[in-house]
């Protein structure tokens, strides 16, 4: 072997074990991460990448946490997004006090981990799961951490973080936007969980509500039917006196999955075929505007939205009811008596996501005929709900002040929600409902007992169809009695007919006319 050779292949070598050497999951106190001499670290199985980079078109100089393999650059942590680095210098070490800090130029302090435990003989390490860790070198549970990075949260959730509160401490963990692709500083848009009684997650536009999910009912949250658990990953909420939080933990490992609250709305993207493909976005449209409608008010969507006023409401301002005056909301049509408690009862909303839990009260161990009772009672209660609605439904959550924020929902399991209205107001729901009785036994008379499942079945698919489909609930002597028939408005009935089209007549006599409802 030639001289030439031999020096090309002791380079080669020199070049892979350098590359090698820096390519680990860890540093201790006696090592670091240098920008002007381009290490990082590997987490263990190559999943990510700890180092320094530069967003978009910037120059400035981020520490920050990204996929290893995936060939389009995706930032998932960024240490000093408050304070980048102009320039190469750099340096990322544990400190003699066994502190995790990042130093620039002149050994100043650009950022550092806000661990209130100090440790003699510390180590940094990546995990696979994009956590970068601080711990005791010998520390024999791997999950004991004097600090990690997935408590602070930069734009991004991955799976095995939790979104939300660490009640023993104090400390929140909410994803918050960059300013721009160019710019990790927080922007406005931020999305994490507020610390209701009936806890719900909320995005929010610098301090103001800009758009809610509802809360969480033991199958996914009320008004967002996307965010669900999947074949690929699982979702899980805790609400405990030490902790209230909610994450994901993937099923299939292999599949790659994040959640981004960006500039203007939160994504959750899966890697698919070289690409990141969006899988849901929130808000979904214009109706998802937070309160959009005001108290009482019901927003739907079609080539604009539409402000509505719930059953049992009425615009307060009729004369000026458009888009500038929505906000202003609805009032009841006709008082309440708090005092004289046969003359009060519940009108039973179905399909619509639950109002915002702001002024709420739970009790996990009441059944709905309690909570009923309970709100009853209390003057102050507009409206209550079971808390949890798997198997039969448990636990109670009541509303005391105006209802806001209430929108139909598509989701397939959503809460029933008793709002309590006049004695009067479910007894004129009954009346209006024997139309649709009628005509079902007109219907029976002309084609024989034979075609009434199959009606009773047209009027079942038109029921789950209908967005403004109410449940009534009517209170006698102290007793509560479900109807379960639904409310049926002009409106839909028109629909249902072609607008009482001649060719959707069946037949007309002492009932008056009767139509076919497909």
């Amino acid at each position: 072997m030639d001289i030439s050779a031999f020096l090309f292949l002791s380079a080669s070598f020199f070049l892979f074990y350098f590359v090698f050497s820096h390519a680990a999951d860890n540093i201790t106190q006696s090592q670091s991460l240098s920008d002007s001499e381009g290490t990082t670290l590997v987490s263990k199985d190559g999943v990510f990448v700890l180092g320094f980079f530069s967003p978009g078109d910037s120059t400035n100089r981020y520490l920050g946490i990204w996929y290893n393999n995936i060939p389009i650059p995706t930032a998932v942590w960024v240490a000093n997004r408050r304070n980048p680095i102009t320039d190469s210098s750099g340096v990322l070490m544990v400190n003699s006090s066994g502190r995790l800090v990042l130093l620039k130029q002149n050994s100043t302090v650009a950022w550092s981990a806000n661990s209130t435990k100090e440790a003699g003989n510390s180590i940094v390490q990546l995990l696979d799961s994009g956590n970068l860790v601080l711990k005791e070198e010998n520390e024999e549970n791997p999950e004991n951490y004097l600090w990690q990075s997935f408590d602070y949260p930069s734009d991004t959730w991955l799976a095995g973080m939790k979104l939300g509160w660490d009640l023993r401490t104090g400390l929140e963990r909410r994803l918050t936007a960059w300013k721009s692709p160019d710019d990790p500083s927080p922007g406005e848009l931020s999305w994490g969980i507020e610390l209701h009684e009936y806890p719900e997650i909320v995005m929010k536009k610098g301090s103001s509500e800009f758009f809610r999910i509802g809360p969480w009912n033991g199958l996914g949250f009320n008004g967002a039917p996307e965010i669900r658990s999947t074949a690929v990953y699982k979702f899980s909420f805790v609400t405990n006196k030490d902790e209230v939080y909610f994450m994901f933990d993937m099923i299939q490992h292999s599949v790659i999955t994040r959640s981004v609250m960006n500039q203007t709305r939160y994504e959750r993207y899966i890697w698919v075929d070289g690409k990141w493909s969006l899988y849901y976005y929130f808000p979904r449209d214009e109706c998802d505007a937070y309160n959009l409608c005001g108290v009482y008010g019901n927003c739907i969507i079609g080539e604009s939205p539409i402000c509505q006023c719930i059953q049992g409401f009425k615009p307060k301002s009729e004369e000026t009811w458009n888009p500038d005056e929505w906000s202003k909301g609805c009032v009841r049509s006709t008082q309440l008596s708090c005092q004289d408690k046969e003359k009060i009862g519940f009108v039973k909303f179905v399909g619509y996501k639950l109002p915002d839990t702001t002024y709420t009260w739970v009790n996990q161990s009441m059944n709905l005929e309690e909570c009923r009772v309970k709100c009853l009672n209390n003057c102050s209660c507009v409206a209550y709900s079971n808390s949890d609605i798997r198997d039969v439904g448990s636990g109670c959550v009541t509303w005391h002040g105006d209802l806001i924020d209430i929108k139909p929902t598509a989701a397939n399991y959503t809460q029933d929600v008793y709002i309590r209205m006049p004695a009067s107001e479910p007894a004129k729901g009954k009346q209006k409902m024997k139309v649709i009785v009628i005509v079902v036994v007109a219907i029976a008379a002309v084609f024989g007992v034979l075609s009434i499942p199959y009606c009773l079945c047209k009027m079942t698919n038109l029921k789950e169809k209908m967005e403004n489909n109410v449940m009534i609930e009517q209170n006698i002597e102290g007793q509560s009695e479900d109807l379960e028939v639904p409310f049926f408005n002009l409106t839909t009935i028109a629909t249902a007919t072609n607008n009482f089209s001649s060719n959707k007549k069946l037949s007309e006599g002492g009932f008056g006319l009767v139509y076919k409802i497909k």
